[in-house]
C-alpha cells in the first residue's frame, strides 16, 4: 500500500468535502504526525498539511472527538483507533499487472529458479501489498508462465487491516483493470454482478497477513525470499525509516534473490546493490553473495558474476519454457571486459522497435556504461521520435549517471507527454528534495497524487 493522500478535488456536496460543515478542530497536528512517523515511518511533509488535517478531521467526526489532542490520546492508547487513523492516511492505488516490465523480469527469475534440480519452492514477498493486486498478479502470470502451484509461495503484507479483507475477498472493480490486454481478466475472474472475482487457486496461492516493515521482528522466522517487491513505498518514508526498512529488506532477501522496487527508488538506496538484470533498473541484487548451493550464483565484492555458465537442465515435468540462468542474467547485469556490448548506429536505432530498444539501454546501463546507453536513447529521440517511456528512462539514466539537471529535464518532458505518468512526477518530488526545495517536492507530490485519484475514478 502505497502512502497517498486523499483526492485534493472532493465531490460537491460531500462531508469529505467540506469537513461536515465543523469549524476546524483545535490542537495541533505536530504530535499526531510524530506518531505517524514512529509507527509507518511516514515522512509528513510527502502528503501535506491540509491532506494529513482531512484525515484527521475525518477521524474526529467518526469518534465523536472535538480536538487533535482528544484524538492524539485516543490513538495513543488504542491500537484499532491507531490502525484506523493509519488506514485514514493512506491510500491503497494499485491495479492488475501494474507495469509490465516488472512481471515480465519476474517470470524470467522465477522460471529460472524454478527450473534447477532439487531447489525449493520460489519464495516471494509483496509489502505492502495494498487490496492484493499485485501478489495476485504475480501468481496469475506464474501461472500462466507454467508454473505448477507447488512450485511457488506468495507472503503479501500490509499495515491495513481493511485493505487485507478486500484482498482476502477477491472482488475488484473496473478500476483495478486498466491494461489495454485484458486476456487474464478473462482467464482468470468471474463476473458477480458489478464486481470482478478472482479465481480461487489463484487466490489459495496467496498467504495474506498484517504486518509493518518498521517492526524489528517483521516476518522473523521467515525463510529467506528469493525476491521481493516493495514498491513506491520508500519515497515516502523518512530517511530513517528507509534505512530501516532497508535492513529488513536485506534481512529477508535470499543471497542470490532480487528486490523489485519503484522506478524512482533504486537511487535512494544506501547499501551496497547492484542492477539485478539486464531487463530494467527497477529491480536489485546485493553487490555481494555468500556462495550457495544448488547452481546458484556467487559474486565477488564490488563486481557482478565473473563469467557465464552452463544453464541448468530443463526440468522434465511442470511444463516450464526454457530460461537464461541466474549466472547468465548477472552476466549480464556485470559483463566482462571482453565482452563488449554493441551500441547500434543511428540507422539501425531508428528501425529498432521502442520496446527492444528500452531492453538494451537498460542492458547497457547495468553494465555501467550509462554514456552509451543515454547516447543510444538520444538517438532515437533524434531518429524516430520522443516517448514518455524513454524520456522516463532517460531521466533514469541522468540520475544514476549524476546529472540531476539533465534528469530533471528529462522527467518534465516524460510529463509533458504523458501528463498521467505518475512516476515521472513522483521521480521530480524526489530531485527537488534532494535539492532542498521543499516547496517543489510538496508540488510535484500534488501532481502525483492529482494523477492517482483521475485514474481511480476512471
Amino acid at each position: 500500500m502505497t502512502p497517498m493522500p486523499p483526492t485534493d478535488s472532493p465531490q460537491p456536496g460531500s462531508d469529505r468535502a467540506t469537513g461536515g460543515g465543523d469549524s476546524p478542530p483545535t490542537g495541533s497536528h505536530a504530535g499526531l504526525e510524530s506518531l505517524l512517523t514512529s509507527w509507518i515511518g511516514l515522512d509528513s511533509s510527502t502528503l501535506g498539511t491540509a491532506s494529513l488535517g482531512r484525515a484527521f478531521q475525518r477521524r474526529l467526526e467518526a469518534t465523536g472527538l472535538t480536538s487533535l489532542d482528544a484524538l492524539r490520546a485516543a490513538v495513543e492508547h488504542d491500537l484499532r483507533e491507531r490502525d484506523l487513523l493509519v488506514e485514514e492516511v493512506v491510500v491503497s492505488e494499485s491495479w492488475f499487472f501494474r507495469d509490465e516490465q516488472t512481471f515480465s523480469f519476474l517470470e524470467s527469475f522465477a522460471r529460472t529458479i524454478a527450473a534447477m534440480p532439487g531447489r525449493r519452492p520460489v519464495r516471494i514477498l509483496s509489502v505492502p501489498c495494498a487490496c492484493g493486486e499485485e501478489p495476485y498478479s504475480i501468481a496469475m502470470r506464474l501461472f500462466d508462465a507454467g508454473l505448477p502451484a507447488e512450485a511457488f509461495t506468495i507472503d503479501a503484507f500490509d499495515v491495513s487491516h481493511a485493505c487485507l479483507d478486500r484482498a482476502r475477498a477477491g472482488g475488484y472493480s473496473s478500476n483495478a483493470f486498466r491494461n489495454a490486454d485484458l486476456d487474464f481478466r478473462r482467464r482468470w475472474f468471474h463476473e458477480d454482478g458489478r464486481r470482478s472475482v478472482i479465481d480461487p487457486a489463484v487466490r489459495k496461492q496467496v498467504r495474506f497477513a498484517w504486518g509493518n516493515l518498521l517492526d524489528p521482528g517483521f516476518a522473523a522466522g521467515a525463510a529467506a525470499y528469493d525476491l521481493i517487491f516493495c514498491r513506491n513505498l520508500l519515497i515516502y518514508l523518512t530517511p530513517h525509516a528507509r534505512q530501516q526498512v532497508e535492513r529488513t529488506l536485506d534481512r529477508l532477501l535470499a543471497p542470490d534473490g532480487a528486490l523489485v522496487l519503484g522506478a524512482a527508488e533504486p537511487p535512494i538506496m544506501r547499501g551496497g546493490w547492484l542492477p539485478a538484470g539486464a531487463s530494467s533498473m527497477f529491480a536489485l541484487r546485493r553487490r555481494t553473495h555468500a556462495p550457495v548451493t544448488g547452481g546458484n550464483l556467487q559474486a565477488a565484492p564490488g563486481r557482478g558474476v565473473r563469467g557465464r555458465s552452463a544453464e541448468p537442465p530443463r526440468p522434465a515435468t511442470g511444463g516450464l519454457r526454457s530460461a537464461a540462468s541466474p549466472r547468465a542474467l548477472a552476466a549480464k547485469a556485470s559483463p566482462q571486459a571482453d565482452e563488449p556490448l554493441a551500441v547500434r548506429t543511428a540507422s539501425e536505432v531508428s528501425a529498432t522497435p521502442l520496446a527492444a530498444l528500452l531492453d538494451k539501454a537498460g542492458e547497457l546501463a547495468n553494465a555501467g556504461r550509462h554514456t552509451d546507453a543515454i547516447a543510444l536513447c538520444e538517438a532515437h529521440v533524434r531518429d524516430a521520435g520522443p516517448t514518455p517511456d524513454l524520456f522516463f528512462l532517460l531521466g533514469t539514466l541522468y540520475q544514476a549517471h549524476g546529472d540531476p539537471v539533465r534528469a530533471e529535464s528529462c522527467f518534465h518532458k516524460t510529463l509533458y507527454l504523458d501528463p498521467m505518468h505518475e512516476e515521472a512526477a513522483l521521480a521530480l518530488a524526489l530531485l527537488a528534495g534532494c535539492r532542498g526545495d521543499e516547496r517543489m517536492a510538496e508540488s510535484y507530490r500534488e501532481t502525483a497524487t492529482r494523477i492517482f485519484s483521475r485514474k481511480a475514478a476512471r
